[in-house]
């Protein structure tokens, strides 16, 4: 039961969100079970590698590549006109 507990805890351990008291408590108990011992350091490892990872380059060419791929899956995507402010009403353009 409490081995449960402490596996519902494991992503938080991680990404060093626990406090100090339970942080310990998980430590030492993953001491006497080799499972959570593993997934313990397994999750703890792939977080601080993506955190070291430099941050992927967002281009115009990979926004561009994205909205096309999304249209080709039938995406029906749509700018939305910012709110006009003060209540102006907007009048069509003709002529």
């Amino acid at each position: 039961m409490k081995n449960e507990f402490y596996k519902k805890l494991i992503d938080m351990y991680a990404g060093d969100e626990l406090s100090s008291e339970l942080k310990d408590e998980l430590e030492t108990a993953a001491l006497s079970d080799s499972e959570l011992s593993h997934e313990m350091f397994s999750l703890k490892t792939t977080v601080e590698a993506l955190r070291s990872s430099p941050e992927p380059e967002f281009t115009d060419d990979t926004f561009q590549r994205i909205l096309m791929r999304m249209y080709r899956q039938g995406v029906d995507v749509k700018t939305h006109m910012p709110e006009s402010p003060h209540m102006q009403l907007r009048l069509p353009l003709t002529g």
